[in-house]
């Protein structure tokens, strides 16, 4: 167990760690790692990765001892399915949520009470640094069940002393509704699906821009500076990243502050970040792109030790505080596109499509193979519908721009307003339909 002086600093709503120098922001962070070493030794898959790596507790005397550990993958949970990466009792264990499992077995996440009481104030910690306040209603939807994103906010907003809407995904002429109805202040959402909400809007003849909403929390798949910059305009409020994942704790490992919008800070007393070369392992220095590994330092059920996020960004100094930034998340490591040699990420494409306003912010991306060379055609969405050949002339626009801003040759093709699924979750960008060899 990770000790009841793990918990005290984020219980207090003070939250005077935020202005913690640096030497003290450094030590609180040994002392927690240490606790969650000794908490992850507890857990056989762990026991066994430390004996390998020549390593026990007692040898980390500071933070640059982690590096002599092995990192932790989903692998790892998939091999100790269900529950097998618990480092306490199941009748300790309070909640238990998954990932969706796209790519095997899910991810298993288990809570103590500690851990929900640690989640609810980080959660909190992140709404108030968005901007929202005590007494804010705020409607989420984000999906509720195993998915970590609707009940993390939840139960952060009420720790807050926010008025929740449990609205969930789905649904969305009635998430219009309430939003007209209810009049909330505050909404927790993927942006894209906060995009179908606004085109909800314009389907129904309500002007968004004269919403009840201030802020948009939104999360849970990457986005670029242009969606933000479409969101905002649609709906006349701040929209601010949020980042997490079930892995780790779930949502509230960092929040974009709404005062400056300039990249997350990582809450640095219970996540300890790296960054990585994903093809070496390498730890890079500070300002590098490369891969995110994260340590949790105070969690009970399931301590996670380098983890192995696969989400691509960089770390930046802290703006005002020893927290470190995190630039927004530019891709997956494992998401990224292989196109005649040339590295290709979702987020890459939506950027050079912003490039041309008369296309929306819908699009997918269709890998195929019809030889031995693999294609990439992208399929995008006009903002109003348009004669064919005017549709083929944007569509050739938007050949050049990728060309240019990217460096892959693709095919375009421009479809008429709502020709594309929306998403009620995360957005799926890629259909990839090379034969599997």
């Amino acid at each position: 167990m990770a000790g009841q002086d793990v918990r005290a600093a984020p219980l207090d709503r003070s939250e005077s760690i935020e202005s913690a120098s640096l030497d003290e922001l450094r030590a609180l962070q040994l002392k927690r790692l240490k606790q969650a070493i000794k908490g992850a030794a507890l857990v056989p898959q762990y026991r066994k990765k430390f004996t390998a790596a020549g390593v026990v507790p007692e040898d980390f005397k500071s933070l640059n001892d982690l590096k002599a550990l092995p990192f932790t993958t989903k692998e790892d949970f998939r091999q100790n399915y269900p529950f097998g990466m618990f480092a306490v009792p199941m009748s300790d264990v309070v909640r238990i949520h998954a990932s969706s499992g796209t790519t095997g077995k899910p991810t298993v996440v288990g809570y103590t009470r500690g851990d929900i009481e640690l989640w609810s104030a980080l959660m909190a910690r992140s709404i108030r640094a968005a901007g929202g306040r005590p007494g804010d209603k705020m409607h989420i939807a984000y999906g509720y069940g195993l998915f970590t994103g609707g009940l993390g906010f939840h139960y952060g907003a009420e720790y807050f002393g926010c008025t929740v809407i449990p609205v969930s995904g789905g649904f969305t002429e009635r998430q219009v509704q309430l939003i007209v109805d209810f009049k909330p202040d505050l909404i927790a959402v993927t942006p894209s699906y906060l995009l179908a909400i606004a085109d909800e809007f314009d389907r129904q003849g309500i002007d968004a821009r004269q919403s009840s909403l201030r802020i948009a929390l939104c999360g849970a798949e990457p986005w670029t500076e242009a969606i933000r910059a479409e969101i905002e305009r649609r709906m006349n409020l701040q929209a601010l990243n949020v980042y997490g994942l079930s892995e780790v704790i779930g949502p509230g490992v960092a929040q974009e502050y709404g005062a400056t919008k300039d990249g997350l800070t990582i809450w640095e007393d219970h996540f300890f970040p790296e960054i990585i070369d994903p093809e070496t392992g390498e730890v890079l220095p500070d300002g590098s792109e490369g891969e995110l590994v994260l340590t949790a330092l105070t969690k009970e059920a399931m301590p996670v030790i380098r983890y192995r996020t696969r989400d691509l960004t960089r770390l930046l100094p802290g703006n005002g505080r020893a927290m470190r930034r995190m630039e927004r998340i530019k891709g997956r490591s494992d998401d990224m596109l292989i196109i005649r040699g040339v590295n290709v990420f979702p987020s890459q494409i939506e950027a050079a499509l912003a490039g041309e306003e008369a296309l929306a912010p819908h699009y997918i991306l269709e890998v195929t193979r019809p030889d031995r060379l693999d294609e990439l055609e992208v399929v995008v969405e006009t903002r109003t519908a348009l004669r064919p050949d005017a549709a083929m002339v944007l569509a050739d626009r938007a050949v050049h721009l990728i060309k240019a801003h990217v460096g892959v040759t693709t095919t375009v093709r421009a479809v008429a307003p709502g020709t594309i699924e929306r998403s009620q979750g995360k957005a799926k960008r890629v259909i990839d339909k090379r034969p599997r060899t």
